[in-house]
């Protein structure tokens, strides 16, 4: 008598097929949902760097060749020539610095913050966010005190406060991650304006920038919302690049008045 064949048949109860529909619902397959964020390259990132240190090496130079400072004294921000009418002075600091620990720190700090919000901002949008952080700073610093000054630090705080924005605003798409990047601006934020309680720290151009680029951030700067299939999503901009320049000329124009006329009253 031949035995019934049972080669076919899995022999481990553990190997039996099981339905998905008897699965409970924890423990059933998900479908991958594939999430495409913006891919921009940083290219006006490391654009400003480069110019940055090209000024910098140039200042190094003509004080070794020459004995002064030729960048600085053509740019640095000093009341008494923006009075006369040199209002390029404004924002021509954010590409002077004192020594090279002063350009180190604000290039690393343009290079972490940079690199993140270009790729959401796109090239123009984030080089316009960056001058609007170092001319709000330039203003205030005018306004607000009579020392000379000078550095990116201004645009960079514009950055910083940007960044946190866009945490803020996005946290339905970010996810717990938008917590870490709020949490990460207030600290950076807060060890900054210790540092800036030093002798010769200019605190006032760092809130200046902070509010310039803040201001555009807010209102002007990305708000995204998921596009595309259930399973192939991407970012999409709720906000038109026509709103990002009403809001950036607005702003502009408003530290830009507050220079002219507060200024010429002082």
């Amino acid at each position: 008598m031949s035995l019934p064949n049972h080669s076919n048949q899995p022999q481990n109860p553990e190997e039996q097929p099981v339905q998905a529909d008897r699965l409970a619902p924890e423990e059933r397959p998900r479908p991958q949902i594939r999430l495409t964020l913006p891919d921009t390259k940083p290219v006006v990132t490391y654009s400003i760097m480069a110019l940055t240190i090209l000024v910098f090496i140039a200042q190094l130079a003509t004080q070794t060749l020459l004995g002064w400072d030729i960048p600085v004294e053509i740019g640095v921000k000093f009341n008494p020539l923006i009075d006369a009418g040199e209002y390029w002075r404004l924002i021509a600091p954010v590409l002077l610095h004192g020594d090279i620990l002063h350009i180190g720190f604000n290039m690393y700090a343009l290079y972490i913050l940079g690199t993140e919000l270009e790729r959401f901002y796109g090239h123009g949008r984030f080089l316009l966010l960056y001058l609007s952080g170092g001319f709000a700073g330039g203003v205030a610093s005018y306004l607000l005190t009579p020392a000379p000054s000078l550095g990116a630090s201004t645009a960079t705080f514009g950055l910083l406060a940007a960044y946190g924005i866009l945490g803020y605003r996005n946290k339905q798409v970010f996810g717990p991650q938008a917590q870490r990047i709020v949490r990460n601006v207030l600290q950076v934020a807060a060890i900054n304006f210790l540092f800036g309680l030093s002798p010769g720290i200019d605190n006032w151009g760092h809130l200046g920038g902070a509010i310039g680029g803040g201001l555009v951030a807010w209102f002007g700067g990305p708000e995204f919302r998921f596009a595309g299939t259930m399973l192939e999503l991407h970012l999409e901009n709720k906000r038109s690049p026509d709103q990002f320049l009403l809001i950036f000329f607005t702003v502009a124009a408003m530290f830009g008045f507050a220079a002219i006329w507060l200024g010429g009253a002082s």
